[in-house]
C-alpha cells in the first residue's frame, strides 16, 4: 500500500485551487439515473469514490466518459438499465445508497445492497427508508438488501426527519421530484451540498424550493431533461484542510474555487484562535479567501462542538484538533455527529500531542512539540489531520493506510508540494 512521507517545519505559500466537492459530485452523479439521455457534469474531482460511483453507473448500464484533465464527466443513461445494485457494487462506499431514490423514482422499484464506508460510526439508513415509505413505497430489508417497490408510482407527502440527515435528504429529494403532488421535507439537512444537488435537479426541470433551509418543498413534475454542463461546487472540506495547513505552518495562502460563505462556522473558529482570515473577490467577482498564517501572534485555545450545517462540520473536526495541539491552553472538542470519530487522537499522541478523550469529548493541551513518527490513518479526514500534523512536526512523519485519503482528496500531496511543503507519496 502507498504511504505519505512528510518532512516537517517547511513554510507554504501561493495559491491553491480547490477541487470539486466529493459530497456534491456523488449525489449529482447518481441523480443522472433518474433521466435517460446524455448528461454533462463539470468540475468533477478525480477521486476513488467518484470513480467508484461512475463504475456503479456503468455496471447498471450507463455509458460513462471521464475526462480527468478537464474534470468533465459525460454520462449516457439509456432507456433501460438495471434496477438492482448488488453487494459487490456498493460495499466499498457509503454514498452508494443514493441510487435508492433515483431508481425508485424512475422505475418504481429497486433492490440495493446495504452500503459500506469509513468506520466512524453506525450511520443507519433508517431515515432513507422512512422517507421513501412516506412517499408510498413498500420497503423490505432482507438478507442485506433494501428492496423497495411503488407499483402505482410515488405520491407527494410530508416527511419529517428525526435528525437532519444529508444522505436521507438527498435520497428524499431524488425520489420525490417525479412523485405526484407536493412533498415537504421538514428538519431537512441544510448543507451546501444539499443546495448544490437541488440546483442540479432544478436545472434538469425539477421544481424544488427552500433548499438551504430546514424545510424544502418539492412540486412533482412529469419528466426531466439531462444535465447540461452543470458545475459542481468547490469542496469546503478540502478548503478548510488547506486553511489549517496555512495556520499550522504560520504561512500565507490564497484559497480559490470555494466561497468563504460555505465555511462560515469553521472560519469563525479559526479567527477565534487568532488566525487572520480575509474574504476577497477576484477580477471576475468570484469570492475566495486568504489565510494569513504569518501574522499569527499566539494561537488561542477554543471550544468546538460539531453539529449539522450551519454549525461546525464534523468533517473538519480532526483537522482543527491537529491545530489545537499548537494552541496555548486547553481546547475542547465535542463530537455530536458520529460516536467513533476520535480514532485519530491516539495517532496524534504518537507524534507527541497531549490529548485526553472520553466518549464524545476530547481535551487538547497545548502547545506541544510534535515529533515525526510512523502513524496510521483510520478514516478519510483522519488521514488529512495526520498529514497536517506532519507539516509542523520535527523530522519525518510517515502516514500509512492512505487509501482513505484518496477517497476524498484530489492529489493532496502534490498540491502541498507545489506550495512548498516537503510531502511525497511512497509507492
Amino acid at each position: 500500500m502507498d504511504k505519505i512521507k512528510v518532512t516537517g517545519l517547511s513554510k507554504i505559500s501561493g495559491t491553491v485551487e480547490i477541487s470539486g466537492a466529493k459530497n456534491s459530485a456523488l449525489p449529482i452523479i447518481f441523480s443522472t439515473l433518474i433521466c435517460p439521455g446524455v448528461h454533462k457534469i463539470k468540475n468533477v474531482p478525480d477521486l476513488v469514490d467518484v470513480n467508484y460511483a461512475l463504475k456503479i453507473l456503468s455496471e447498471l448500464g450507463a455509458r460513462v466518459d471521464f475526462d480527468k484533465d478537464k474534470k468533465e464527466v459525460v454520462i449516457n443513461q439509456p432507456e433501460v438499465i438495471k434496477t438492482s445494485a448488488d453487494y459487490d457494487l456498493v460495499r466499498k462506499m457509503r454514498a452508494s445508497i443514493l441510487v435508492l431514490g433515483p431508481l425508485l423514482s424512475r422505475f418504481g422499484e429497486t433492490k440495493v445492497s446495504l452500503p459500506g464506508g469509513c468506520a466512524i460510526g453506525t450511520r443507519p439508513i433508517d431515515q432513507h427508508i422512512e422517507a421513501v415509505e412516506a412517499l408510498g413505497a413498500d420497503v423490505e430489508v432482507l438478507k442485506g438488501y433494501v428492496q423497495a417497490k411503488a407499483k402505482q408510482g410515488l405520491v407527494g407527502a410530508e416527511i419529517f426527519f428525526k435528525q437532519p440527515t444529508v444522505g436521507g435528504t438527498e435520497n428524499a429529494l431524488m425520489a420525490s421530484i417525479l412523485a405526484k403532488g407536493t412533498t415537504v421535507l421538514k428538519n431537512a439537512a441544510q448543507e451546501p451540498e444539499i443546495t448544490d444537488l437541488a440546483d442540479c435537479l432544478n436545472s434538469m426541470g425539477a421544481n424544488i424550493k427552500g433548499h438551504g433551509t430546514s424545510e424544502i418543498t418539492v412540486q412533482g413534475v412529469k419528466d426531466l431533461r439531462p444535465l447540461d454542463n452543470y458545475s459542481v461546487i468547490g469542496d469546503r472540506i478540502e478548503a478548510g484542510t488547506f486553511a489549517v495547513a496555512a495556520a499550522i505552518t504560520r504561512s500565507d495562502l490564497k484559497i480559490k474555487n470555494c466561497s468563504p460563505k460555505l465555511l462560515s462556522a469553521f472560519l469563525k473558529v479559526l479567527s477565534s484562535m487568532g488566525v487572520p482570515v480575509e474574504d476577497k473577490v477576484d477580477e471576475n467577482e468570484v469570492p475566495y479567501f486568504q489565510v494569513l498564517g504569518s501574522q499569527i501572534k499566539v494561537l488561542k485555545a477554543v471550544q468546538v462542538k460539531t453539529s449539522p450545517h450551519p454549525g461546525f462540520p464534523t468533517d473538519l473536526q480532526a483537522q482543527i484538533m491537529t491545530l489545537m495541539t499548537q494552541a496555548d491552553g486547553v481546547s475542547l472538542v465535542e463530537e455530536t455527529i458520529f460516536e467513533n470519530r476520535f480514532m485519530h487522537a491516539q495517532e496524534l499522541v504518537r507524534l507527541g500531542a497531549n490529548i485526553k478523550t472520553q466518549t464524545r469529548i476530547a481535551q487538547i493541551y497545548g502547545p506541544t512539540v510534535l515529533v515525526g513518527a510512523p502513524v496510521m490513518a483510520t478514516d478519510l479526514r483522519a488521514s488529512a489531520s495526520l498529514i497536517l500534523a506532519g507539516l509542523c512536526a520535527q523530522g519525518e512523519t510517515v502516514v500509512s493506510r492512505i487509501y482513505h485519503l484518496d477517497r476524498g482528496y484530489e492529489n493532496l500531496e502534490l498540491k502541498l508540494s507545489k506550495l512548498g511543503a516537503n510531502v511525497q507519496r511512497i509507492k
